[in-house]
């Protein structure tokens, strides 16, 4: 039985949610908080988030009941949360590669993915903060809220315990390593579009082309085609 717990404040839900596998024996211990106060996103970056504005969402799954890669099961999970995020608002969702969310050309929605071994079990540990209901952010800043972005409201409470359910439900079942790549690239943000990049500190047109089994973006430049791993190219929007 899939478990869903909730703290009033936490530090990260992804650090908290270790101390809830060590009491329940379940393949889904979820984690949420309205309130996250040091959130963390990919590769050491930080998850800014207002309080009891947003969802700092936390799923804990166990590493043995999945066989496909570990680039595939990433995949797959941005393409849940996009598919969740877009039939609640009824809007087109893309991935920003690897894992962001955008929504009407601005990041709704970070994710982060570890792998951890606790309690002698060893799991996926998925992190998702979603911007809901904050109505504010830097002027500079490429992020919205689903509020920003679809003038909807959406009640938090409801909007976490549909999210667990549907997040339970679909990874229960992992398709084929050839449609997630389908699906992804399907999905993908700014794709055979062209986009400006930021490459060794210089900017440069360049037009994405697909992603790989390997985790890495293909870009084509006027000079041919290369690929790149996450944090050696920045797309700039």
């Amino acid at each position: 039985m899939p478990h869903l717990f909730y703290l009033k404040e936490c530090s990260s839900t992804n650090d908290e949610i270790s101390k809830f596998l060590l009491y329940e024996n379940s393949d889904f211990i979820g984690l949420h908080t309205f309130n996250q106060t040091k959130g963390r996103g990919q590769y050491g970056n930080t998850w800014s988030s207002t309080a009891e504005k947003n969802l700092a969402y936390t799923l804990a799954v166990k590493v043995e009941n999945f066989t496909c890669s570990d680039f595939m099961f990433n995949y797959y999970t941005a393409i849940l949360i996009r598919d969740f995020i877009a039939n609640l608002t009824e809007n087109k969702v893309k991935i920003k590669w690897p894992n962001d969310l955008i929504l009407k050309n601005k990041k709704i929605v970070g994710i982060l993915i570890e792998k951890k071994k606790i309690n002698q079990n060893n799991y996926f540990i998925i992190g998702s903060g979603i911007n809901i209901l904050q109505d504010t952010f830097d002027e500079i800043s490429n992020a919205g809220s689903l509020l920003t972005q679809t003038n909807q409201v959406f009640d938090l409470n409801e909007t976490a315990l549909h999210l667990h359910d549907f997040l339970v439900e679909k990874l229960k079942i992992i398709p084929s390593d050839d449609k997630i790549i389908h699906q992804f690239n399907q999905n993908l943000f700014r794709k055979d579009e062209i986009s400006v990049f930021e490459l060794d500190k210089k900017r440069q047109n360049g037009i994405i082309r697909h992603v790989d089994e390997k985790g890495e973006v293909w870009i084509e430049f006027e000079d041919g085609l290369r690929s790149f791993y996450h944090k050696e190219i920045k797309l700039l929007y």
